[in-house]
């Protein structure tokens, strides 16, 4: 049996998280690639204070920057230095200018953490490996043999360079991986944690590769160590700032992700849910997309991850589809850059994290010189400026569904109810708070239907009456729903006439 706070999240409510989370929407960036202050191709802190007024107007209450530590590499996840900004993209003083304008503006700003290992130019590992007496040897795993793979199957364990001996790097041998047994390790990653509230004020972060912290004999990932560890980490980001919000990675189903919960971590992100939600629309049919679902931190797609419009084979109105989807559904979505203007990529990662297409000219508006990976070769037609100046665009569609979700407490904080459609090419929900309600009734299917009933089997979901279905997304309103004293939907049409293809429609219930 799920306890209360997962029962909770299976409901679509969010036990513990910070108020600012209501009804909010995250959004993630690259700072490399989203806008270059300086005409050295290379995005920057300062791009992205200039860039706020478009976050603003597109409705997120918080951004999510990808790694922003002094690191060697371009995707910074390899730490050398957790005290200091990468050069490239500014100074402190840049950063903490960025928060103020930030708050200003009343977004928050969480930053990647990236906990489980570090590079191997930082000179906490230099000392370890070239010390063996070093305080910093028992800050990683070192061993006189290599002790078998990782937790995935690939090599784990890497031979050093300075003498005949292995380290454990789950990753790869440029990321070593930390010793969460080593107290001093748990110790600093509070202090870093500190740092970024209180000095940078940060508001929270997003936590890379959590699964791994701690490896127990022969357990090399989920160990009750690292939750123990989560629990102790939380505790203390909460006690510096009690709002904060932390959300973490752990790719894997629902399964696998309950034992984080509902005592650690504010959220994590639901994998299984991304794939769930591309896959009805891909498909067309409504089976799996609710079952599964949990409150969570939602996405369509990440750095990691191919492009939501790449996946979607460049289908505008499933990419259209996807974000009605994940932008009425509970929980705190995140918006990978650049997805709502309908960016491809895919692998190798450097094009999944391509320039932000800005405008049709040469940089494609995101800097003046040349820019470190080129950008997509569908630039010159996919960007802000054409779709901004189309009322029918993605775009405005992600504006319109973000700001509706700021607005209206039933999308922002509503309970999910599952509701029936007569056809399977339909999914139907309800999303339900106090005395708000909104409909959604979506068809997922590449032609149009007609005559689609809604019920609810049985259960009771809204309070008896008549209900005026007004449409939140414009055009004619649905139809009248009459409610009987049982508090059942029962053959509701909510339209006389066909719901378009991949047309959704999402209904503003009120009771008259």
């Amino acid at each position: 049996m799920l306890t209360a706070a997962l029962a909770a999240a299976a409901a679509g409510q969010s036990p513990s998280g910070p108020a600012w989370t209501r009804g909010a929407v995250c959004y993630e960036i690259f700072v490399r690639s989203f806008f270059d202050s300086d005409g050295d191709g290379i995005g920057d802190l300062n791009g992205l204070i200039r860039k706020l007024g478009y976050i603003d107007s597109l409705g997120a209450s918080c951004i999510w920057l990808m790694p922003v530590a002094q690191s060697p590499s371009y995707h910074g996840y390899d730490v050398s230095d957790y005290y200091r900004v990468a050069p490239a993209y500014g100074t402190s003083a840049d950063f903490k200018r960025l928060v103020a304008e930030a708050h200003r503006r009343r977004i928050k700003v969480l930053v990647d953490m990236v906990l489980n290992h570090t590079s191997n130019e930082n000179p906490w590992f230099q000392a370890a490996l070239k010390d063996t007496t070093s305080p910093y040897r028992s800050w990683y795993r070192f061993s006189p043999t290599a002790l078998g793979k990782g937790p995935w199957g690939a090599e784990a364990w890497h031979h050093s360079p300075v003498r005949d001996e292995y380290y454990y790097g789950v990753f790869w041998s440029g990321m070593p991986d930390l010793n969460y047994e080593t107290p001093a390790v748990q110790q600093q990653a509070m202090k870093i944690a500190t740092f970024w509230l209180r000095e940078m004020g940060v508001d929270g972060f997003r936590l890379d590769a959590v699964p791994y912290l701690l490896e127990e004999g022969s357990c090399l990932a989920g160990c009750p160590g690292t939750h123990a560890f989560l629990r102790a980490y939380a505790a203390h980001i909460r006690g510096v700032k009690p709002d904060a919000y932390t959300v973490g990675e752990v790719w894997g189903s629902i399964d696998q992700t309950l034992p984080y919960y509902p005592d650690q971590l504010t959220s994590y992100f639901g994998f299984e849910l991304a794939d769930s939600l591309l896959s009805v629309v891909r498909t067309g049919k409504a089976a799996g997309l609710l079952p599964g679902f949990l409150r969570w931190s939602p996405f369509l797609s990440n750095h990691d991850q191919t492009r939501t419009m790449t996946t979607l084979g460049g289908d505008v109105a499933c990419a259209k589809l996807a974000a009605t989807l994940l932008l009425t559904l509970p929980g705190l979505p995140f918006v990978y850059y650049g997805e709502e203007i309908g960016m491809t990529g895919d692998k190798p990662d450097e094009r999944l994290r391509t320039p932000m297409q800005w405008s049709p000219r040469p940089g494609v508006g995101f800097t003046n010189g040349t820019p470190w990976e080129a950008a997509q070769p569908d630039s010159m037609t996919v960007n802000v400026a054409l779709e901004h100046a189309d009322p029918a665009s993605l775009l405005n569609l992600y504006r319109r569904l973000i700001h509706l979700r700021k607005e209206n407490g039933a999308l922002g904080t509503g309970t999910l109810v599952a509701l029936d459609a007569s056809s399977s090419r339909v999914a139907a929900y309800l999303l339900r708070t106090g005395e708000q309600a909104v409909l959604v009734v979506a068809n997922l299917s590449d032609s149009a239907v007609s005559g689609v009933s809604i019920g609810s089997t049985g259960q009771s979901v809204l309070r008896a009456g008549t209900y005026a279905a007004r449409n939140l997304l414009g055009g004619p309103d649905g139809a009248m729903l009459a409610v009987g004293p049982d508090g059942r939907l029962t053959g509701y049409v909510p339209v006389p006439g066909p719901i378009g293809s991949r047309e959704s429609l999402v209904l503003d219930l009120v009771r008259r």
